[in-house]
């Protein structure tokens, strides 16, 4: 099975703007987006970011973006239009007030237009790294920010830096004897009555083929067969690539809670999947900016 084509892809999977990398290595790119009062600014504190509406980000200014802020240069509109990230660390209080509140991704991702979409998410990804890696990791000299804030050169010891992303992957099991069960799992931190899909970080020298059967195995002791792609997302909680696969049980009977990171597992019917994604029942799914939520929702489609 080929991967989802375009317009079955997760909401934050979409590229949303153009990214304009080239355009990174062009002196003083930033400086100059940032005195054009044609530009527009995205703000992000923390993981959240100011609203226009209840389903789309407010742009600003370069110039009415408070004092304090980490750049860096997103990309172009389909206008040829500066987009930038202003980024902030967590915030007690509200930077300033917007019109609709300020949100999060987990929680507007699903709403928001590709464009908006996209440029959240590439935002926070970006934002994490430019708040959280000032340092040198060889030797701890503060570092010097370059091609428009996707860089860091150390002074010191001449080493450069980019942002860094972690591939995990995540993984919908179905069932080896009908077609009709999906298996989920409860982690040991959320309340016994939320599942979702099995997902773990990619070790290294390790294949993403491997990782899910080692990671399933772990976490439900199950052994699967077919792995198939589905799809992935950026997800910067901190700064993960999530790879979405379905993958056949080969034992329904072995399945078993490792009783460490995952609390319960148990095998769900379509009309009980049904039932949770309208939002009826006791059982809580993962929310719709999410790709556990897209590979449940597909699985869940197919035969609906």
């Amino acid at each position: 099975m080929t991967a989802p084509d375009s317009t079955s892809l997760n909401p934050l999977a979409h590229p949303g703007l153009d990214r304009a990398a080239d355009e990174r290595l062009v002196p003083d790119l930033l400086e100059t987006a940032r005195t054009d009062a044609e530009s527009r600014a995205l703000v992000v504190a923390g993981d959240s970011a100011p609203l226009a509406a209840p389903d789309a980000l407010l742009w600003l200014a370069p110039s009415d973006v408070p004092g304090g802020a980490e750049w860096a240069f997103l990309g172009r509109d389909d206008n040829g239009t500066a987009l930038l990230a202003a980024v902030f660390t967590s915030q007690d209080e509200e930077l300033f007030v917007a019109p609709a509140g300020w949100a999060g991704l987990r929680t507007m991702g699903a709403v928001l237009s590709a464009r908006d979409a996209g440029a959240f998410v590439e935002a926070l990804s970006l934002g994490r790294w430019l708040i959280d890696a000032p340092f040198c990791p060889a030797c701890g000299t503060p570092t010097v920010l370059g091609d428009a804030g996707w860089s860091r050169r150390c002074p010191n010891c001449g080493r450069q830096h980019f942002p860094r992303t972690d591939p995990a992957v995540i993984v919908a099991i179905t069932s080896a004897d009908d077609p009709d069960l999906l298996l989920l799992g409860s982690n040991a931190l959320w309340g016994a009555d939320r599942f979702s899909c099995f997902a773990g970080f990619v070790e290294a020298g390790e294949s993403l083929e491997a990782a899910v059967r080692r990671e399933v195995a772990e976490e439900s002791g199950v052994e699967v067969a077919t792995v198939i792609y589905r799809g992935s997302q950026a997800w910067p909680y901190p700064r993960s690539l999530m790879v979405g696969f379905l993958a056949e049980s080969l034992d329904d009977t072995a399945a078993r809670a490792d009783g460490e990171e995952i609390a319960a597992i148990r095998w769900f019917t379509r009309d009980e999947i049904g039932r949770a994604l309208a939002g009826d029942g006791d059982v809580v799914l993962p929310g719709q900016a999410s790709i556990a939520h897209r590979l449940i929702a597909d699985w869940h489609a197919e035969r609906a």
